[in-house]
């Protein structure tokens, strides 16, 4: 590919490549999804390297407006990304072609892996497996934290969000989108009114500064969308996205009222709607629903979930799609509860996924018209901050859960949160999590490394006897 000089002024700026073809578009978001492991933040970073600095497609100021405006939509930001850029370069076609090409290998991984879970999790070997993938994937929780947070809380007043997002979670419950309303509105009055820590808007450096400038791009700042058939196209591709999404699940609401399959219908839908901040950010109240409430699983299989998500490309929020196949598998009451399982998953798959193109469609446009807007910008910003803190309550909900054996709840007026119960620790998951914690902060080993050799210290431990 021809290089293309970042330099402004006078100096001459060599050509830019061409403008890809949807087929040649195509190939390359299919090896985005190749190399999609590692979360939001990584998959994230996959993008910004290909399609801005390798390709040059975008640039830091088009991509960073784009991933603000999917940070603050419900579902996976990862891939709500990949469907506004595919919309970006190729409209309707290109946002279908992205959206549903970054999803492709983990549908297939984490069906293949909920098979094999079903079919082999009780047996010992496998369970030590997990229990070291558990503890790499709290190590993994942790360091999330820490990169997130310290990109996003660059001043005291972003840190005071976070603080007041996690104790709010934390000790007492308050739902996630009322903290992301609230954060939303701070950062809008804040930045409305003038403050310093609201003014730059920043936040957002996920992926780090690169220079590589929006003229020296195919899609350059200058680049206008939201045209009138571009609009028209979009919305009617996002009615049509909300029609194929509510259609089953009103459906089965009808034709099979209170079985799983409605349930799987009925609780996902409300996810998509509802829950904000990527996978991490949600699945604490995942976890509190599909074990406490509806009873699909048990509070360490949702970590096997969220390291079967983690090991394969893909956004995390894959998982759902494993706790809806264990949830028909269980409850379906089927002879054949694999097919069950298998219908489930795909069904939590749908209504996961549906709903995310449906988002871009009818946002996206509009976005692009609000580039400039100063107040947008500060308020995505201190939603990033109250992420952070809903982050950290993840972690520690993980840490819990695997590190201890036994919970205690305590309930004081609004006051409510689980503690562990401290003669209850399970040794092997804390040597096993401090190993892990120690490959990832100290030693700075790669994420496939870390996951790869905690399941092969769980199997060694479960062989030894001692797990």
């Amino acid at each position: 590919m021809t290089d293309v000089a970042i330099e402004r002024g006078d100096r001459p700026q060599t050509a830019l490549p061409g403008y890809p073809t949807l087929s040649e578009a195509a190939r390359v978001w299919a090896r985005i999804a190749a190399l999609s492991f590692g979360g939001p933040a990584g998959q994230i970073a996959v993008m910004h390297r290909i399609l801005v600095e390798e390709k040059r497609w975008l640039g830091d100021g088009r991509f960073l407006h784009a991933l603000n405006f999917c940070m603050l939509l419900p579902g996976p930001e990862a891939q709500q990304l990949a469907t506004y850029i595919g919309w970006l370069m190729h409209g309707v076609r290109g946002a279908l072609v992205a959206g549903l090409l970054f999803i492709a290998p983990g549908v297939l991984a984490i069906m293949a892996l909920s098979w094999v879970y079903a079919a082999f999790g009780d047996v010992g070997i496998v369970s030590g497996l997990f229990l070291g993938l558990k503890a790499a994937v709290l190590a993994i929780v942790v360091q999330a934290v820490v990169r997130v947070g310290g990109r996003a809380l660059k001043n005291p007043a972003m840190q005071a969000i976070a603080a007041a997002s996690f104790v709010a979670i934390f000790a007492f419950g308050v739902p996630f989108p009322a903290i992301v309303l609230a954060a939303a509105l701070v950062g809008w009055a804040g930045a409305r009114a003038g403050h310093a820590a609201f003014r730059a808007g920043g936040g957002h450096g996920a992926v780090g500064k690169t220079h590589v400038e929006d003229s020296a791009t195919l899609l350059g700042e200058e680049t206008t969308f939201g045209g009138r058939a571009a609009m028209s196209g979009a919305f009617r591709a996002g009615v049509g996205a909300l029609v194929l999404w509510l259609l089953p699940v009103g459906a089965l609401m009808l034709l099979a009222p209170g079985s799983v399959f409605a349930d799987i219908a009925t609780f996902f839908s409300k996810l998509a709607v509802l829950t904000f901040g990527g996978a991490y950010a949600v699945l604490a109240w995942v976890a509190q629903e599909a074990v406490g409430t509806y009873g699909w699983l048990a509070p360490g299989e949702m970590l096997d979930g969220l390291g079967m998500a983690e090991t394969t490309p893909g956004p995390l929020i894959m998982v759902l799609q494993f706790v809806g196949f264990m949830g028909a598998f269980r409850e379906a009451g089927w002879a054949a509860p694999l097919v069950a399982g298998t219908l489930g998953g795909l069904l939590a798959t749908w209504v996961t996924f549906a709903p995310c193109f449906a988002w871009i469609f009818l946002g996206a446009p509009w976005m692009e018209k609000l580039r400039k807007n100063a107040a947008l910008a500060s308020a995505l910003s201190a939603v990033t901050a109250a992420v952070v803190g809903v982050i950290l309550n993840l972690a520690i909900w993980f840490a819990v859960h695997v590190v201890w054996q036994e919970v205690v709840r305590v309930e004081a007026g609004p006051l409510s949160m689980e503690l562990p119960v401290p003669g209850a620790v399970d040794w092997a998951a804390a040597a096993l999590t401090g190993l892990a914690l120690l490959a990832v902060f100290r030693l700075k080993l790669g994420m496939a490394t870390v996951l790869g050799g905690a399941a092969l210290l769980g199997v060694a431990l479960h062989l030894a006897g001692l797990a």
